[in-house]
C-alpha cells in the first residue's frame, strides 16, 4: 500500500495531467435500496431508542456492505476521488438522531470502507489511483444566521462548538484513512471557517497535513450562498487555508451553476472543481435530468477550460459520473495562473484594490 506522502504527490500529478473526477451522490444511491426503518437500525441498533430512517451515515455500521458498494459503483464508473459517507457525521448533526456518542466512530469506519474500495479500484489499474475525500458537512444548524426571524440575534450553535464537533470528525477520517479533506456544501461561510479552523488545528496536532477541498453552495439564481456572500466574495473568505482545490457543488444544474464556476475559476489560484445537481429538483423532489444532458454541459465547461475536478451531486448516479468519463477524456484541466499581488477582501461582495 502506498503511503500518504506518495498518494499525495500522485494527487498532484494527476490534478496537473488530467480533469479529475469526483464520484457522485451517496443519498440518491441510497434512495433505491428503498431502505425501512429496521433496515437502518440492523442488528446493533435494533433497540434503539428514537427512530433513524434517514441517517444514512448510520449506514457505515449498520449496512456497510450497501455503502461499500456504492462506492465500487462509482470507482467502476471512473471516478477518481470518492468520497466518505459522512455528509452528516458530526456531534451535532447527530443530535438529530440522539447518536453523538456514534459521530467518532461513523467518521471512523466510513473513511475505512472508501479507502478499501478506493485501494482494491488502484491495484486493479495501479495508473489510474483512486483516492478518498473525507467529508466535512455543514452540520444541521449555521453560525451566522438566527433560527428566529423575530429574534435575529440568536444562534443556535457556537463558532466554538462547531470546532470541537469538526476536529473530531477530522481526525477520524484520518484515522481511516483519508487522502484529502472536503468541507463541502457550504452556505454559511463561518461554519466553514469554522472547519476549516479545526482542520488545521488537527493538522498541527498531528503534525501531518492532508490537501483540503472545499465546495460552497450558491443556494438560488441571486448567485450567493445562504450566509450572503457572492461566489468571488467566498472564495476570498477561505483561500487563506491554501486549499488544494476550490469550488461549488449542490443547489443548482449544471446549467444555472455554470456562471458561478467560470466566477471562481478567472479568480481561483488553485484547482477548481465543481459537483452540481442533476438539475433542479420536480415536484416530487426527484431530479430529472439525464447523464447525456448533464454530461454535455460538463462537455462544454471542459472546452472551455473552467475545471480541475468534476462530479456529481444530488440525483446524479454513476451512470452520470460514467458519461462525465467520456466526455472529458482527453480535455486539458484548467491552467492555474498565479494573480498579481492585491489585497482582497470580503463581505457580501469582494473588494479588491
Amino acid at each position: 500500500m502506498l503511503s500518504q506522502s506518495n498518494r499525495e504527490q500522485l494527487l498532484q500529478d494527476a490534478a496537473q495531467q488530467r480533469i479529475l473526477i469526483l464520484d457522485g451522490a451517496m443519498g440518491t444511491m441510497i434512495q433505491k435500496h428503498k431502505l425501512e426503518e429496521h433496515d437502518y437500525r440492523g442488528e446493533r441498533f435494533a433497540d434503539w431508542h428514537s427512530d433513524v430512517k434517514g441517517n444514512n451515515d448510520l449506514l457505515s455500521l449498520s449496512q456497510p456492505q450497501i455503502i461499500y458498494d456504492i462506492h465500487s459503483a462509482y470507482l467502476a464508473a471512473g471516478a477518481d476521488i470518492i468520497e466518505t459517507n459522512t455528509f452528516n457525521s458530526t456531534t451535532i448533526s447527530m443530535a438529530d438522531y440522539h447518536m453523538e456518542s456514534l459521530a467518532k466512530e461513523i467518521n471512523f469506519e466510513s473513511a475505512k470502507l472508501a479507502r478499501k474500495a478506493a485501494d482494491e479500484y488502484t491495484a486493479l489499474t495501479p495508473e489510474k489511483p483512486r483516492f478518498v475525500a473525507g467529508v466535512l458537512g455543514p452540520t444541521s444548524r449555521t453560525a451566522s444566521i438566527s433560527p428566529d426571524v423575530n429574534d435575529p440575534g440568536k444562534r443556535n450553535v457556537t463558532f466554538d462548538q462547531l470546532v470541537e464537533a469538526y476536529i473530531e470528525a477530522t481526525h477520524a477520517l484520518m484515522d481511516g484513512g483519508s487522502d484529502l479533506i472536503l468541507i463541502e456544501t457550504i452556505f454559511d461561510t463561518l461554519n466553514a471557517k469554522a472547519a476549516a479552523f479545526a482542520v488545521e488545528t488537527v493538522f498541527e496536532q498531528r503534525q501531518q497535513r492532508l490537501p483540503i477541498m472545499i465546495s460552497g453552495t450558491i443556494t438560488d439564481a441571486s448567485g450567493r450562498t445562504l450566509s450572503g456572500q457572492t461566489a468571488e466574495a467566498f472564495y476570498y473568505s477561505m483561500c487563506h487555508v491554501n486549499p488544494f482545490s476550490m469550488g461549488l457543488n449542490c443547489a443548482l444544474g449544471p446549467d444555472l451553476l455554470r456562471q458561478y464556476v467560470d466566477e471562481i475559476s478567472n479568480i481561483a489560484d488553485c484547482f477548481v472543481s465543481a459537483h452540481p445537481n442533476a438539475g433542479l429538483p420536480n415536484e416530487f423532489g426527484e431530479y430529472d435530468m439525464e447523464s447525456d444532458e448533464m454530461a454535455g454541459h460538463i462537455k462544454e465547461w471542459a472546452e472551455s477550460g473552467l475545471l480541475n475536478i468534476v462530479g456529481g451531486c444530488c440525483g446524479s448516479t454513476p451512470e452520470h459520473i460514467a458519461a462525465m468519463v467520456a466526455v472529458t477524456k482527453g480535455k486539458a484541466p484548467r491552467k492555474i495562473v498565479k494573480h498579481p499581488v492585491k489585497m482582497r477582501l470580503s463581505g457580501l461582495e469582494p473588494f479588491v484594490h
